[in-house]
């Protein structure tokens, strides 16, 4: 079993910073596939990047393409979203996604575990 845990979620000015953590207890993130969704009321859940494992690479939305970078640490025992050029529409329900069934890196419904979800608001 596999439990993760988000922090780091805040208000944030437009232009800002934020990063988010997301620690696994249970197991590593050694060579396990996790992601980073976001949600907000009414919509559906949305990929924000995505880790592959067992090649330490790394996939982003268009959307937060060249703002946000997602990397782990040495310990493979966290992961962080560092998010600049924060703008509203950032604005939503921040998740930890582990362990990838296979398929569309940005759909859901292909992780079997998450986190309980860390709110970010960005304002002017």
């Amino acid at each position: 079993q596999v439990q993760l845990v988000e922090s780091g979620g805040a208000s944030a000015q437009v232009g800002g910073s934020l990063r988010l953590s997301c620690v696994a207890s249970g197991r590593t993130f050694r060579q396990m596939d996790m992601a980073w969704f976001r949600q907000v009321p009414g919509k559906q859940r949305e990929g924000v990047a995505r880790l592959y494992g067992s090649e330490a690479k790394t996939v982003y939305a268009d959307s937060v393409k060249g703002r946000f970078t997602l990397t782990r640490d040495d310990a493979e025992t966290a992961v962080y979203l560092q998010m600049d050029s924060l703008v509203p529409g950032d604005t939503a329900m921040y998740y930890c996604a582990a362990y990838w069934y296979g398929g569309d890196w940005d759909n859901p419904a292909r992780y079997r575990y998450w986190g309980q979800g860390t709110q970010v608001t960005v304002s002017s």
